[in-house]
């Protein structure tokens, strides 16, 4: 089998290096790591000695190679994943924030403060979706609701003492070695 070599003038050589720094300045690594497969391959590399060089999957290389090779850099960057969709849509998430923003008690909850459970809960009951609590923290964290866990503070607690503890008596708890 005759190895796939790529010919690219060399301002396009030098463009293409520009484009992996600046991919790796920004972070996206994938981007640069293929950017590189390609400068690699243009001089002179195999596919397996690409693969062997960047930690890849030679099949992958292969690929990088004929998506450059068919759709020019294009072919190199991230498309969009789409990832799973999402369960409630925007008007349903409208209607959500409508009942958070009135509070647990006008919802007819006994309590003044929303809780990830409670809310799953509401959305099951309003829109038969279910949502794990943990889960239902990124929802709101994602809908520009703040997710706050409170802090156990003793109310007659006296902060000297409790300094002390912590610097001078705690310490000695710990395990020391023999």
């Amino acid at each position: 089998m005759v190895p796939r070599l790529l010919r690219v003038h060399p301002k396009t050589r030098d463009r293409l290096d520009r484009e992996r720094r600046e991919a790796e300045r920004d972070g996206a690594y994938r981007v640069a790591k293929r950017i590189h497969a390609v400068l690699l391959n243009t001089q002179g590399h195999t596919s397996g000695r690409i693969a062997g060089i960047l930690g890849a999957p030679r099949s992958r290389v292969a690929d990088w190679l004929a998506n450059y090779e068919s759709y020019g850099l294009g072919g190199l960057l991230e498309g969009q994943r789409s990832g799973r969709p999402r369960q409630l849509d925007d008007q349903q998430r409208v209607v959500l924030t409508d009942i958070i923003d009135s509070g647990p008690v006008a919802y007819g909850l006994d309590t003044g403060v929303w809780t990830s459970p409670m809310i799953a809960r509401v959305i099951a009951e309003e829109f038969a979706v279910n949502y794990h609590p943990g889960h239902v923290r990124k929802l709101l964290e994602a809908m520009g609701f703040s997710v706050q866990r409170p802090k156990r503070i003793l109310a007659r607690a006296d902060p000297v003492a409790q300094d002390r503890w912590r610097r001078r008596i705690y310490p000695k708890l710990k395990k020391s070695p023999k």
